[in-house]
């Protein structure tokens, strides 16, 4: 079983921290420019014509970008009539068969059209990009929503029969008090949502919010303000009935991102679109991020990718940052006797010292260990 991404780099606006490809365009319903109107739908042909190549048993499907919830009805109708002709042909209802197809939202996307045009299509999750329930700390961002359209969200989603809500939270903004953070974890507690994922605001090189660094415009939490953080947000979601089942990921009983899983699983996945990733157990290929140069590839019918051939070392490298991020662990009898002993002796002194438990032949980051898991996993891979 294959999970399906497809990215959707278009986007209203770019926010500070932002890393992925993406592209700022209009909602096309509102589009002027006839030139940027014929590259996006450039785009999804492309996009159509990228998956009609492929050749897999899905399990799952993603939207994600960019901002998929700035694509109109017509646009989401004519890829998924490019799945169901490519993937789900021998099923009489298509997508509706598979048991998980996200689509990654803004909550300002969420209105009363878009939730109808939900409504016809096979989606059956959504991941909705929260951040915080300050407005100050939105508008810092350069979010496009406010606080107070975030409820309202919820209800409009739910109102149509979408069951499975996650929301993206972000925690260490300059000046953050340990209160406003506890009163974040809170607010997205009341919502009730199936799914949280949590993340500390990173400064990646090539983003506003680097250069504001750069120039000391902001200044970045210190190590204690974040472990903190994270400490409070492990314990009052885990208390209100959410389990920790990845590094930044809580999910109510059942509700586990069974796409995201796959990642941190060895699933091999297919991604669509410029700037997306795919993996099939033996290579890595990554699509061009760049619109254009996408687009014109496969227009053309060449190759819009580079590639790798995985090999032993990388797997098991590649096996270290993606399983140890999971409650399950990493299971080393999967590898052979060198990387078995490779593990054992760099992982050795983590084991003393109570950051790594062995569970019969997997070894999971314990709670103490989180606050160091990037400096385990350094020293656990074969440079």
């Amino acid at each position: 079983m294959t999970g399906l991404y497809i990215h959707i780099p278009f986007c209203a606006s770019r926010c500070i921290y932002c890393g992925f490809y993406a592209t700022l365009t209009k909602n096309a319903a509102k589009r002027e420019n006839e030139n940027t109107l014929t590259q996006r739908q450039r785009y999804i042909n492309a996009v159509c014509k990228e998956i009609g190549k492929q050749k897999a048993e899905l399990s799952t499907i993603y939207f994600g970008g960019g901002t998929p919830s700035q694509l109109t009805s017509e646009e989401l109708v004519q890829i998924f009539e490019q799945i169901n002709k490519t993937f789900l042909h021998h099923t009489n209802n298509g997508a509706t068969q598979l048991k998980e197809i996200t689509i990654e939202c803004n909550p300002e996307d969420i209105t009363e059209d878009f939730v109808q045009i939900l409504k016809t299509l096979p989606f059956n999750r959504v991941s909705m990009g929260v951040q915080t329930f300050s407005d100050e700390r939105l508008k810092f961002l350069h979010r496009r929503h406010t606080s107070s359209k975030i409820p309202e969200a919820i209800q409009l989603l739910r109102s149509v029969g979408i069951n499975n809500i996650s929301i993206d939270l972000m925690f260490g903004f300059p000046n953050e008090t340990q209160e406003e953070w506890i009163a974040d974890i809170e607010k997205a507690i009341a919502l009730n949502v199936e799914h949280i994922s949590a993340y500390s605001l990173m400064y990646e090189e090539g983003t506003a919010l680097y250069t504001m660094q750069k120039h000391q415009r902001v200044k970045q939490i210190d190590e204690e303000q974040y472990r903190e953080m994270y400490e409070v947000l492990i314990d009052r979601l885990e208390k209100a009935g959410y389990e920790q089942y990845e590094i930044s990921n809580f999910a109510k009983q059942g509700f586990r991102s069974q796409h995201n899983s796959s990642y941190w699983h060895n699933i091999p996945y297919i991604g669509i679109g410029a700037a997306a990733h795919s993996y099939d157990l033996n290579t890595r290929r990554w699509n061009y991020a760049d619109l254009t140069k996408y687009i014109n590839a496969i227009e053309q019918d060449k190759p819009a990718y580079e590639e790798e051939t995985i090999d032993a070392n990388t797997h098991y490298n590649d096996s270290i940052v993606t399983a140890l991020r999971t409650k399950e662990g990493l299971n080393i009898a999967e590898f052979e006797e060198k990387y078995r002993r490779y593990f054992l002796t760099n992982a050795a002194s983590y084991i003393e010292n109570g950051y790594l438990r062995k569970n019969d032949t997997c070894y999971t980051i314990t709670r103490k260990g989180l606050y160091i898991s990037d400096t385990i996993m350094v020293d656990l891979i074969i440079a």
